[in-house]
């Protein structure tokens, strides 16, 4: 029976190190790399960029969606600069795609730490719980897309935890794979359009306005595709309180 207990506990442990292991990484990251992964340094390397760049192709595509997926599964500082540097390297298209493609995986890989070490037995005791704790989970449970789809397209909503809370909820990974791909294009389209433009903003000495997601011309298109994917949520609240 104790040996039985100690597998059991020893379980749980090497269930959790992954998520245990990002922690950490972001941690110390968070530290290390904050000087590192920044725009000053982008600038500093462009010329050196652009240099691989035409000489390798294919492989700074698979480099730079290499450093992305590391950047966002262990969440790491710069992904914003990241996103900026795959609109200068390959401009605004593929530039996205690169950009998507790399925060997906990496979300992926973050979502599935957290549902393997922790995310199975948060949504079984969710399930199990009464009041509040319960009605949260059933209401993710009854609009699974449409919040998936929010928590991604709503600018406010920080990317790690758009990871996590669907791990811990128990949501189905293809779901929050295609949840993430396609609800992160608009801003991804936006920041990566911001630094296809980065040579004029490097040669008049600039920095780039990473605020143009909140101008009226950007925010309100993004503010449409909320309510369309929220529409469904209005939709059932509307007929519960009618009774349909």
């Amino acid at each position: 029976m104790a040996s039985q207990t100690e597998d059991d506990s020893r379980s749980k442990w090497v269930r959790r190190l992954p998520i245990i292991a990002i922690a950490v990484v972001a941690l110390v990251g968070a530290f290390t790399l904050r000087d590192y992964l920044s725009f000053e340094t982008l600038s500093e390397n462009r010329e050196a960029l652009i240099a691989f760049r035409d000489a390798n192709y294919l492989a700074t595509v698979l480099v730079f969606i290499a450093a992305y997926v590391a950047i966002v599964a262990f969440s790491l500082p710069g992904a914003t600069i990241a996103t900026l540097t795959g609109g200068f390297l390959f401009s605004t298209f593929p530039g996205a795609l690169f950009n998507v493609t790399g925060a997906t995986l990496g979300a992926i890989c973050i979502f599935l730490a957290a549902r393997w070490g922790l995310g199975d037995r948060l949504a079984a005791r969710m399930d199990a719980s009464d009041g509040m704790v319960s009605r949260i989970k059933q209401g993710i449970d009854e609009n699974e897309w449409s919040i998936l789809f929010l928590i991604r397209l709503v600018p406010a909503v920080p990317f790690f935890v758009a990871n996590l809370v669907p791990a811990f909820v128990g949501v189905a990974l293809w779901k929050f794979a295609v949840t993430t791909f396609f609800g992160i294009i608009p801003g991804a389209v936006v920041y990566t359009s911001v630094g296809a433009g980065l040579g004029e903003v490097f040669a008049r000495g600039e920095t780039p306005n990473l605020g143009i997601i909140f101008e009226p011309h950007i925010l309100l298109p993004i503010l449409g595709l909320c309510l369309l994917a929220a529409l469904p949520i209005i939709l059932k609240a509307v007929r519960g309180k009618k009774g349909i």
